[in-house]
């Protein structure tokens, strides 16, 4: 082996490399992009979760609320009406 065999290997090797690196380059942008495209999708169902979440939110809160007022009203008719209300334990 001459020095002109080695530089002939060298720049096959120096060939090889650039091939590789290329082709790592390639498949690492790919996987940057599959990343990229998860994210995207995590954020917009981060989104629409959190307006489900609010729009439950807002619905437990009037049915919570109607359901004060229906007691409320309740409460206050049950004790205008204290005379006629009584509870009996004893069923003769």
């Amino acid at each position: 082996m001459d020095e002109k065999d080695i530089k002939k290997i060298e720049e096959v090797f120096k060939y090889h490399i650039g091939i590789l690196s290329e082709d790592v380059q390639r498949k690492l942008d790919i996987v940057t992009e599959g990343y990229q495209m998860l994210s995207e999708k995590l954020d917009c169902l981060e989104s629409r979760f959190a307006q489900r979440v609010n729009e439950i939110d807002a619905k437990l809160s009037k049915k919570i609320d109607a359901v004060a007022t229906d007691l409320a009203a309740h409460r206050a008719d049950t004790e205008s009406h204290k005379a006629g209300y009584r509870i009996s334990e004893n069923r003769d």
